[in-house]
């Protein structure tokens, strides 16, 4: 007997069904990666959330850490904890500390971030630029561009072997509202772009040790844009003088800064203004020019 039976043509009822044109399935949704917001929650990954958050839980002052320290510091329970540190050692962005509990970075990471960092076309284009500043005047010459309510330094250039009283790296990032490069940025950006960088968290929410009082700061950025520089002298006791300039797109908007750093002791304040700062000067020009041929970074704060 055959599964596949037509009703008969005299029941009205076998009729309209014969008659009815079968229906098409339904295509299935796909997510359009270009239309869906990051924000919607129901596009989250929990698992990768959290994988991500023990990642940041490392940091300068805890490169090393127990199981209950990074549990603690990513905010989830021990379990949790464990099963993320585990998988990410077998992918190597994490390794044992040797005869300890403790865990640490790998250079995977280190890899990873530069990668991230990367804006690598700007690094390549200032680094000549950079290592022209360093010298006998200057002990060290950066790169930084904004990231949210911080600074991240792209690149550093350092005379030989010279450590300096401050540990900045590629990759560092430091508020704003604190630093040289930040302050040399904020002080040329339009008000309302300045208030909207200001207003933003730093990358890991925290309060800066150094930071100075809302007045404190506007009074500091009229002065850096009245003269076209920052200049910081020992800002964190560290013996160090750092002057820094923005580097101006085409319509003066402040789309990097660069600074120079040398000791205290090397010179008087007024002669090493008189020999940094129009070398610094042309070298944000410089870096401008290749910036504005290159395409390379965007204005968007």
């Amino acid at each position: 007997m055959s599964l596949n039976r037509t009703p008969s043509n005299g029941n009205p009822r076998g009729k309209a069904a014969a008659a009815r044109p079968r229906a098409l399935p339904r295509p299935r949704k796909t997510a359009d990666a270009e239309s869906t917001t990051t924000e919607d929650p129901r596009n989250l990954v929990n698992s990768l959330s959290k994988g991500l958050r023990v990642l940041e839980s490392f940091s300068a002052e805890r490169t090393e850490m127990t199981l209950s320290e990074v549990a603690r510091a990513a905010g989830i329970d021990p379990g949790t904890a464990f099963r993320m540190l585990n998988t990410l050692v077998m992918l190597g962005y994490v390794a044992r500390v040797p005869d300890s509990k403790r865990f640490r970075l790998t250079m995977k990471v280190v890899d990873l971030g530069l990668h991230a960092i990367g804006r690598s076309d700007l690094r390549e284009l200032a680094r000549p630029i950079l290592r022209s500043l360093v010298g006998e005047i200057s002990e060290a010459a950066s790169l930084g561009v904004m990231d949210g309510g911080d600074v991240l330094y792209v690149e550093r250039v350092r005379a030989g072997l010279t450590r300096l009283g401050v540990d900045i790296r590629i990759g560092t990032q430091i508020p704003a509202s604190v630093g040289i490069i930040g302050h040399a940025i904020l002080a040329f950006l339009p008000p309302r772009d300045r208030e909207r960088v200001l207003a933003m968290p730093t990358r890991r929410g925290e309060t800066a040790s150094h930071a100075l009082t809302r007045a404190e700061l506007d009074r500091t950025l009229e002065t850096i844009r009245q003269r076209g520089y920052a200049l910081h002298d020992s800002l964190f006791g560290n013996g160090l003088r750092v002057l820094a300039v923005p580097v101006l797109d085409t319509d003066g908007y402040p789309v990097a800064s660069i600074s120079v750093a040398a000791p205290i002791v090397r010179m008087p304040m007024d002669e090493f203004l008189k020999l940094a700062l129009a070398p610094l000067q042309h070298a944000a020009r410089e870096v401008a020019r290749a910036v504005q041929a290159s395409g390379t970074i965007s204005t968007a704060v």
